[in-house]
Parts: C-alpha cells; sequence; structure tokens
C-alpha cells in the first residue's frame, strides 16, 4: 500500500493507495495487536464522480457513488456522507454533507461526471490487543474499477488515549507499501486508468536548441490534442467549459501559425489559418449565447426591476436558439466529414517533413523565442501609451496584442525560468482582465444592438417590452464600460513598472545574457 496522508489534531490518518486488499488488511498482525473485522463488509457497483478537469480530485478527496450514497473520500476529519443523487452542477444537485464540503472547490461551470465505475468494496476494522482492546478504528475503500487500477483509501482513528498504537500500525503499514498512488489525484489517475506519471499528451516539450518548426509542431500537436479531448463534452452538452477549452485550443493553435513569423511558408500559413479558421467558425454562435445565459442572473439584476420581464423574456429566446445551436455543432462534430477534416490537420503536423518551412524554420528555438516575445512586449508598451485618452479602437488593438503576448510566453515557457515566466504572466493577467471586461461590454452593446433589431424585423406581443429590457442594459453597459477604461490605464500603469520593465528585459531582449 502506498500513500499520501493527512492527519489532523485528534489522530485521524488518512492514506490513498493501491492494493491494500492485496495483502489482507483484515486479519494482519502487529508487534501489538491485530487488525480485525469490526461488522460485515458491503460490496456493490461504484461510480467515481469528478469535473472533466478534476476538480475534486485537485482538491484532495474522491467522490464516490454507490447504491448506499454518495460518499466523500479524503477528508483525515470527517467522512461526509449523503443520499444517492445523479451527478451534475453542485448548486442544481441536492443539498448535503457531500455538496457543502465541495462548495468553494467545484467551479459552478463544471459539472460533475461518472470518470470511472467498478466494484466497492466498504469494510470496517479495528486494532485490538491480546487483551480483545480496541486500540484503533479503521475504515477501508476498496475500489476496484473496470478500466483502471484498484486503489485503497484507508482512515484510521485511535481511540482516546491510543495514538502511540496509531502510529505504530502506520509504520508497520508503509513498510509494506508497494507502487501505487501518493494523493488523491494520482489515485483518481489511477481509477480512470492514467498513469499518474507519465507527462500528459497536451503538455509540449521543448529544448533551447530546437528548431523553431520543431518546436511550433510540438506545441500545435499539444493543442489539437487538448480541442479533441473537448469534443465528446460538447456531443453530450455536459457543460459550457468544454467548448469554452476546444474554442481556447484551436484559437491558440491558429495563434502559433499566425505568430510564429517565418516558421511556416506563406502559403502553408494561410492554408492553416483558413482551414483552423472554418473550424472555429462552426461554434462561435454557441460559444455567444452560452456566455449570455451564464450571465442571465447578473444582467437581470443590473436593469431597474421594471425591464426585467422584457429582459428575460429575451434571455428565453436565447436558451431556444442555444438547444438548435447545439444540436447541430454536436452533429457536425459527429460527422464523417469533421472526422475527416480534423484527422487531415492532426496528420499534417505528425511529421514536420509534411510542412512547407518558412525562412525562420530552422534557427534555435531559444534566440526565437527571445526576438518574438520582446518585439511582442515593446509593442505593448508603445500601444499604451496615452490610453486613457485614445479611441476605443486602441483599446481593443491593445487586448489582441496583450493576449498574443501572453500566448506567446506560455508556449516557451519550458525555455526560460518557469517562476520568472509565471511570475510576469500574472502582472500581464491583471491588465487582460481589464481589457477583457472593457471589450467585453463592448461585445456585449452590440450583440445586444443586433437582438433589438432581430426583435423589431420580428414583430410580436413582447417586442416592446423586450426592447425596453434591451436598452436599459445597454445603457449600464455602456457605463460599466467607460468605468473599465479608467481601470485598464491604472493596470498598465501598474504593469508597466521599472521591475516589471527589467524582468522582460533580463529574460527577453535579445543579446542579454540571461535565459
Amino acid at each position: 500500500m502506498q500513500g499520501g496522508r493527512a492527519v489532523t489534531g485528534d489522530g485521524v490518518q488518512v492514506i490513498f493507495g493501491q492494493g491494500a486488499a492485496q495483502f489482507g488488511l483484515a486479519g494482519f498482525e502487529t508487534a501489538h495487536g491485530r487488525m480485525a473485522d469490526d461488522g460485515e463488509p458491503l460490496t456493490g457497483a461504484f461510480e467515481l464522480y469528478d469535473t472533466f478537469d478534476a476538480q475534486v480530485a485537485a482538491a484532495g478527496r474522491l467522490l464516490v457513488s454507490t447504491e448506499a450514497g454518495l460518499a466523500l473520500l479524503g477528508d483525515a476529519a470527517a467522512r461526509p456522507e449523503q443520499p444517492p443523487a445523479p451527478p451534475g452542477f453542485l448548486d442544481r444537485m441536492p443539498e448535503g454533507a457531500v455538496t457543502r464540503a465541495l462548495a468553494g472547490k467545484v467551479s459552478r461551470l463544471r459539472a460533475l461526471m461518472p470518470v470511472a465505475s467498478g466494484i466497492a468494496t466498504r469494510r470496517r476494522l479495528k486494532l485490538v490487543d491480546d487483551e480483545g482492546k480496541t486500540l484503533v478504528r479503521c475504515e477501508l475503500w476498496d475500489l476496484a474499477p473496470a478500466g483502471g487500477m484498484p486503489v485503497s483509501v484507508v482512515t484510521l482513528a485511535a481511540l482516546r488515549g491510543y495514538g502511540k498504537a496509531l502510529r505504530r500500525l502506520l509504520r508497520e503499514l508503509e513498510a509494506l507499501r508497494g507502487p501505487g498512488a501518493r494523493n488523491a489525484a494520482e489515485a483518481a489517475a489511477l481509477l480512470r486508468g492514467e498513469d499518474p506519471q507519465a507527462p500528459p499528451a497536451t503538455r509540449a516539450v521543448m529544448a533551447a536548441d530546437e528548431p523553431a518548426l520543431g518546436a511550433a509542431t510540438g506545441i500545435i500537436r499539444a493543442q489539437l490534442a487538448i480541442a479533441r479531448r473537448q469534443e465528446p463534452g460538447i456531443i453530450a452538452d455536459i457543460d459550457s467549459e468544454f467548448l469554452h477549452d476546444y474554442r481556447v485550443a484551436l484559437r491558440r493553435t491558429r495563434s502559433v501559425v499566425s505568430l510564429f513569423k517565418g516558421v511556416f511558408s506563406g502559403e502553408e500559413t494561410a492554408m492553416l489559418k483558413a482551414r483552423f479558421g472554418a473550424v472555429m467558425a462552426r461554434t462561435g454562435r454557441l460559444r455567444d449565447l452560452d456566455v449570455y445565459l451564464l450571465e442571465r442572473e447578473t444582467y437581470l439584476d443590473l436593469v431597474p426591476p421594471s425591464r426585467r420581464a422584457g429582459l428575460g423574456k429575451l434571455f428565453d429566446r436565447f436558451a431556444a436558439e442555444r438547444d438548435g445551436e447545439q444540436a447541430k455543432l454536436a452533429a457536425w462534430l459527429g460527422s464523417k466529414g469533421y472526422a475527416r477534416e480534423i484527422g487531415r490537420l492532426e496528420r499534417h503536423f505528425e511529421r514536420s517533413g509534411r510542412l512547407e518551412p518558412g525562412p525562420m524554420a530552422e534557427r534555435p528555438a531559444l534566440g526565437y523565442a527571445r526576438g518574438l516575445i520582446w518585439k511582442r512586449y515593446s509593442r505593448v508598451c508603445k500601444l499604451a501609451q496615452g490610453i486613457a485618452t485614445c479611441p476605443d479602437e486602441q483599446v481593443h488593438e491593445l487586448r489582441i496584442h496583450c493576449k498574443k503576448l501572453r500566448y506567446l510566453m506560455e508556449f516557451f515557457a519550458p525555455l526560460f525560468d518557469s517562476r520568472e515566466v509565471k511570475g510576469l504572466i500574472k502582472e500581464l493577467k491583471k491588465l487582460q482582465d481589464n481589457l477583457g471586461l472593457f471589450n467585453d461590454y463592448s461585445v456585449q452593446q452590440a450583440a445586444l444592438e443586433e437582438a433589438s433589431g432581430k426583435v423589431a424585423a420580428d414583430p410580436g406581443p413582447d417586442m416592446v417590452e423586450i426592447a425596453a429590457g434591451i436598452g436599459a442594459l445597454i445603457t449600464v453597459l455602456n457605463q460599466r464600460q467607460q468605468e473599465e477604461r479608467g481601470r485598464v490605464a491604472a493596470s498598465f500603469a501598474a504593469f508597466d513598472s521599472e521591475d516589471t520593465r527589467a524582468r522582460f528585459r533580463e529574460l527577453f531582449k535579445p543579446g542579454e545574457d540571461r535565459a
């Protein structure tokens, strides 16, 4: 048995591991006692619930569903349980000890879903001494998934005054441990049939002396792998983040093609941008509708009560349109045409020999990266001068250049000091957050004006009420956009500090010593 452990002040200890059942914890004898059953074992089917990006496991927990109910394993101080419930968005599931324990740990945008299933055996054990006195109580969950590796979760709790017996038992159990999981995240990976130690296929690896073309193709392969992993979730309509992550991955892929100047030939660049753009175009309307509907309650709160009914009817129209758009996108993602096109794009980047190189294709990745990032950073600084009084179009342009700068820094992060790059990205993100809000308010106003035009072109009994709601919301969004503009100027002033400039220069300016 192998695992990480969590200890609380009352001496409770939790071990995640693989194979506790294999060496027989029941009947296990120590120098100071033996483990004995403390009741009948319960065996039955289980499902492991988590979000697609494993937020429950990242919080150090395993959410197990059995016929008896939901149990949250991994808390050394408690074992939250509640009646059975199907997975979904946490705030839509029945309230109970489990959902309360997960509040704040699972995003409202992500739905819980089954990620593994198999047979679970739950046993209660106790460590007794030679006189039959109970020293330590134990709860053992053995989880045997259908398509993964077995995992055991052991909780040990000493009775009052027997903390020493608990510590001795733990040492003896740890002496028997073998390969397994060290924490909940690795335990969840084993249950899903994944190797927790293997580097993910979605992570690009590059070397400083690698040709720029090789670095570019590695990044694109990783981003395409991320996009492909989202497809089942989009088709099943589990949550809106699948489509969001799909679009981000394809956007980043297209950014590599356009930002890596001179790595691909001009013809290759134009062809790839067009093909990835065509795939992206299919997803745009559904994503727009998702964003509106996710912010429905926020928007309703922004307008006076007298305008909320009309605005609510507009969102009802958006919801109906979304159902149709989601069905169309799901059908397309499941079509032979899509499979053929995305498959061809994947194969195109399997070997760099398939690509038409540009004049910079063989330049070492490190030198190439520094030149790209420094040039983009300089452009951001130049564009941001006078941001407080410049036209709105310049603010939007600054947002685009900041996004490109961040992409480049993230793409090439493996070549630089990770702490330094993460720190600079964090500073840049603060500026991006304000620019993003400014842009969102602008885009939302334009979208609402377009929606108003559609309502006017298709008159009905609710037309006047909906139009009034749209007008009220546009007014509020315009006010917020102007307020956000002042914050953009303040954010850039904070980003453009002497310290930040020095760090960018040291890391990225071509000709500097440090890399």
